[in-house]
């Protein structure tokens, strides 16, 4: 070979050489630059939030955990020196940053274009004050010198606690015992655990305005010969709320939140007034006929809605309603059974369930029970008798109302001046007077719980459909307005039509 081509062939090895070094240093470099910490102050973290809000918290009870996440976009780690809360342990929150406790921790490195996350939760400490206030704090990350923070607030508030202090070993649930012949006043919440009992020959009075909250599971039970009443001359304007005790935005309107209030059999006089009642299990049980001349419960001006399982439940018990609303439950709003009494009048019952697919209707009568061998045992459906009231929902069988009779008791009901959605023949007069079939009554807004009556030029079904005889015993509707005008007759429902 020419000595020509033999250095040529030397200088193109001696190239190719040099050009595969510089190729493995460009990589190691590169990679080791990948690898090496940002130390320039202008490097920022990321947030997927700058500020967390937690609703009501409160005192003493923790909140829901809340997190958020750090972000480091940059093609180099990234070591964060310190995250703290800027209040340290005087705070009310506390912190986890990835998986570890405290309110401070140091050197964190954040790999290249990787993140982290930190979870906060937050505890009010009791104090006097009846309104509520609001509890402000950061989680401050500090990085080559530059700080960032993401801002931490919650609204607190003080309240009354019924906790159990009874812890039963033979199955009963834990409860407390409320002072006798107590007064629940409005100026603070009162919070329920476990089950609060209103004890025999005791009665519990809570004022207009009041809020009871029900932690999961809890129930207000009324023991026999004890007496509940809730606002009993109050304004309707001005209920008593009854709710669960998680006061964030998703639970709003999350049925199964808390229990129910429990009629126990030989309670009595108890009276609701104006209440709103929301979330639970069901609203109301009741367990007993109650006296001779007085219903078990007298219930006006009130509404019970979005109960898992029914709104009223009713076990051979007395009851006497006004002016309410009772609505989307996921089984039956109105479940009247093993006998009893009951009479209702301008009263709405609506089902408009969307938890689940409902195969319940909305309204249940019923004269026996089962025993423990599944035997049938009667008792006398004394009355059922409903005036001026609607029964309606969207079920997909197209019957709101279940019929479920013994031959071996009375079964004695009325439908006067209803408008009812059902397949069952309306023709008897003695069970159907003036009845409304399956015309909808085209409510203002089901979603919204709103069963206002929209347009009557449009929407004809209930208007000027009542028994004005019936209007005049209740002349004034669940919103407040005069049901008696100058252009009688009434209107069906609870609401009288306001434009």
């Amino acid at each position: 070979m020419p000595n020509y081509e033999t250095n040529i062939l030397n200088s193109c090895y001696s190239k190719g050489f040099v050009l595969l070094v510089w190729t493995c240093f460009s990589l190691f470099n590169s990679s080791c630059k990948k690898d090496k910490l940002i130390t320039d102050s202008s490097a920022t973290l990321e947030f997927s939030a700058n500020s967390i809000l937690y609703d009501t918290v409160f005192t003493t009870v923790g909140s829901v955990t809340k997190s958020f996440k750090v972000y480091n976009r940059h093609a180099q780690p990234i070591k964060i020196s310190s995250v703290r809360i800027a209040r340290g342990l005087a705070s009310n929150f506390r912190i986890n940053v990835d998986g570890t406790k405290g309110v401070s921790f140091t050197d964190i490195e954040l790999a290249a274009n990787d993140s982290l996350f930190v979870f906060a939760e937050v505890t009010v400490d009791p104090n006097s004050a009846n309104s509520p206030l609001v509890i402000r704090d950061s989680v401050i990350f500090e990085t080559n010198g530059n700080m960032q923070n993401v801002d931490l607030e919650a609204w607190g508030q003080d309240a009354y606690f019924h906790t159990p202090n009874v812890f039963p070993t033979n199955g009963l649930p834990p409860y407390s015992v409320i002072t006798c012949n107590s007064t629940w006043t409005n100026d603070k919440p009162h919070v329920i655990y476990g089950y609060a009992v209103v004890d025999s020959a005791c009665t519990l009075t809570i004022q207009s305005g009041a809020r009871i909250y029900m932690h999961p599971g809890s129930v207000l039970w009324v023991y026999k010969d004890g007496t509940l009443k809730v606002n009993e001359s109050g304004s309707i304007s001005d209920p008593v709320t009854f709710q669960g005790d998680r006061l964030e935005t998703q639970y709003t309107d999350a049925a199964g939140q808390w229990g129910y209030i429990w009629l126990s059999p030989g309670s009595k006089n108890n009276v609701i007034n104006g209440a709103i009642i929301k979330n639970g299990l069901v609203g109301i049980i009741a367990d007993t006929v109650g006296n001779s001349t007085q219903p078990t419960l007298k219930i006006s001006n009130t509404i019970i809605k979005n109960m898992s399982v029914a709104a009223l439940y009713g076990r051979g018990t007395s009851m006497y309603g006004w002016n309410c609303v009772f609505a989307n439950c996921g089984q039956y709003v109105g479940a009247f059974t093993i006998g009893g009494k009951y009479n209702f009048y301008h009263c709405t019952f609506a089902n408009y369930w969307t938890g689940s697919t409902r195969q319940f209707s909305t309204l249940l009568l019923n004269n026996y029970y089962k025993d423990a061998n599944e035997n049938i045992i009667p008792r006398a459906l004394d009355s059922a008798f409903f005036y001026n009231c609607i029964v309606y929902g969207d079920i997909s069988s197209g019957d709101e109302v279940k019929l479920d009779s013994d031959a071996g008791a009375a079964f004695r009901y009325k439908f006067h001046n209803c408008l009812l959605k059902t397949t069952i023949n309306t023709t008897s007069t003695s069970e159907y007077e003036n009845v409304i079939v399956n015309n909808d009554p085209y409510f203002n807004n089901t979603g919204n719980g709103d069963y206002r009556i929209k347009n009557p030029l449009a929407y004809p079904a209930v208007i000027d459909k009542g028994d004005d005889a019936i209007g005049q015993l209740f002349p004034v509707d669940l919103a407040g307005h005069i049901r008696i005008g100058a252009n009688p007759p009434c209107d069906i429902g609870a609401y009288e039509y306001d434009p």
